[in-house]
């Protein structure tokens, strides 16, 4: 958590009872463990609160999938293209992989034949 392992909590630990002092540590350290408790009652209220509100859905949903450390860009494109469970995405397929030349290849191929490349008028 945040990087601290227990060598540096320990050091830390030392230093707030050289700079609290033995007769103020005993007081800070019950509003840390209020502090601390209190959060746990929080996001125990908030899942309780999503449980209730989404119903017997809540124990459905894959926690893990939704991790946004589990986000790739790459991996949801790959995906949703190339599943092949529906006619409509292999037809998503299709339109994104163009088929033919581009139209600077085409201009290329033209130029290199000696041929006049072709103007939109309306392009421009």
């Amino acid at each position: 958590m945040f990087g601290l392992t227990f060598d540096k909590l320990l050091v830390i630990g030392v230093i707030a009872v050289f700079l609290l002092g033995p007769e103020r540590l005993p007081h800070y350290a019950s509003q840390l463990a209020k502090l601390v408790r209190n959060l746990r009652n929080m996001a125990n209220g908030a899942k309780d609160r999503l449980r209730d509100e989404m119903g017997p859905d809540f124990d459905d949903v894959d926690w893990k999938k939704l991790d946004p450390r589990q986000y790739d860009p790459r991996r949801i494109i790959r995906e949703a293209l190339l599943d092949d469970g529906d006619d409509e995405q292999e037809e998503a397929v299709a339109i994104v992989r163009p088929s033919g030349e581009s139209a600077f290849a085409r201009r290329q191929r033209l130029l290199e034949e000696g041929k006049q490349a072709p103007f939109d008028n309306e392009a421009t």
